[in-house]
């Protein structure tokens, strides 16, 4: 029998497309979920098992020793995909231990942490000369004065630590017009426990948003790449990827790779950048250090991401290749993708047209798939009774 690939996570469509992406090449997938509930990523058809496990947050070292104990048990080393943000650190924080029982692209604890940090990032690509938006962080010696003087509103009020700050405000940023609302922003961080930065925000739509998305080998060089742009994204503005397309961009090659090889970087990643709309220059936003939302989009482009890893910590050739020319092709979350083309007509930031027709392209579907439907079909069911709940509750309310 050959490795098995453990994913961590299959309630969220980044799981799933790792489970297709491995299953439908033949390779035994497992995926390891703290609960049944949501997995709709499990119900695909090139997923081999499923297996609840102790939760990645209340019960770390539970589950620890649980995917230890598992992996011992195997024939050979099974190959750990960590799905989502939460798993990337929980892995993180155990990857000397969890090493030794699985092949992990990265091979230094505390790289992927210091990656996800974002003010260890900004001294990061400040070192190597790759552009970031100006911060500042709370801390600093005439902090507000700064602000004002350097930043300007809107600013953002950004966490340092992205899982943590979403888990708890379900929000990946603040928005904030005036210095009474950063106040406010920074001083509900401050009770959670979450150390924030304040950044500029860069001008532009957000079609001004491009991802370059790369495969480094275990000696940190990359061999395959391709660029996105972004058209839409949920929450609008400052949210993830709703509707992108597949766009060659070959600057975002010249900035992004040097840099990642440079900082010693190993498997998939995906770095956000974005376009100054007045000088067209290139900001980093963040690093992506898994898998992510456009891995859809680069398995249909013909880049799979997961098998890449996969077949090179196994001892298979990768090769190389790259996407250097347009291919058409979009991703599309329509499930949020109705929901933020709403809000940007309502807040007339497009207008219907432009909307409908950007859906008239070959698209690479979140969760839909013809050869693979239950996943989409389970996820249906999941936000028909969210919306039967939420119906009830209104009911409820409502009653004298």
């Amino acid at each position: 029998m050959e490795n098995k690939a453990v994913v961590l996570g299959s309630n969220f469509y980044t799981g799933l497309s790792i489970i297709r992406g491995l299953g439908s090449k033949g390779i035994y997938t497992v995926a390891m979920d703290y609960s049944k509930q949501n997995t709709y990523g499990a119900k695909s058809k090139y997923l081999s098992e499923q297996i609840i496990v102790p939760h990645y947050k209340q019960q770390k070292e539970e589950l620890l020793h649980y995917l230890i104990d598992y992996a011992k048990k195997q024939d050979k080393k099974p190959v750990l995909f960590p799905s989502v943000d939460p798993y990337v650190e929980f892995v993180d924080s155990y990857l000397d231990e969890l090493k030794k029982y699985y092949h992990i692209n990265m091979n230094v604890q505390g790289f992927w942490s210091n990656i996800m940090d974002k003010e260890y990032l900004h001294t990061l690509t400040t070192k190597h000369g790759v552009l970031v938006p100006e911060s500042i962080s709370p801390a600093e010696e005439r902090f507000e004065e700064r602000v004002v003087a350097e930043i300007g509103f809107p600013c953002i009020v950004k966490p340092t630590d992205s899982p943590a700050f979403v888990d708890f405000f379900r929000a990946k940023i603040f928005t904030c017009h005036k210095l009474e609302e950063m106040r406010v922003a920074i001083e509900k961080s401050r009770q959670a426990k979450l150390q924030v930065i304040v950044q500029r925000i860069i001008p532009g739509f957000d079609d001004h948003v491009y991802t370059f998305d790369a495969y480094l080998d275990q000696s940190s060089k990359v061999t395959h790449w391709m660029t996105c742009q972004k058209l839409r994204q949920f929450p609008i503005n400052f949210g993830a990827s709703s509707f992108t397309k597949q766009k060659y961009i070959e600057e975002l090659y010249h900035i992004g790779a040097p840099f990642l090889e440079a900082i010693g970087y190993k498997g998939f990643a995906e770095i956000e950048f974005k376009k100054d709309a007045v000088t067209g220059k290139y900001y980093l936003l963040e690093i992506n250090a898994r898998t992510t939302t456009l891995d859809p989009l680069l398995q249909k482009c013909g880049v799979n991401f997961p098998l890449l890893a996969y077949n090179e910590l196994v001892g298979k050739p990768i090769g190389s290749y790259a996407i250097t020319s347009d291919t058409g092709i979009a991703f599309c979350f329509l499930f949020e993708d109705l929901i933020s083309s709403r809000d940007y007509v309502r807040t007339k930031q497009l207008s219907v047209l432009p909307i409908v027709k950007s859906h008239f392209v070959k698209r690479a579907p979140a969760i839909w798939s013809l050869s693979d439907p239950a996943p989409a079909v389970s996820f249906c069911y999941m936000v028909f009774k969210k919306i039967v709940r939420k119906v009830s509750q209104l009911r409820v309310i409502r009653q004298p």
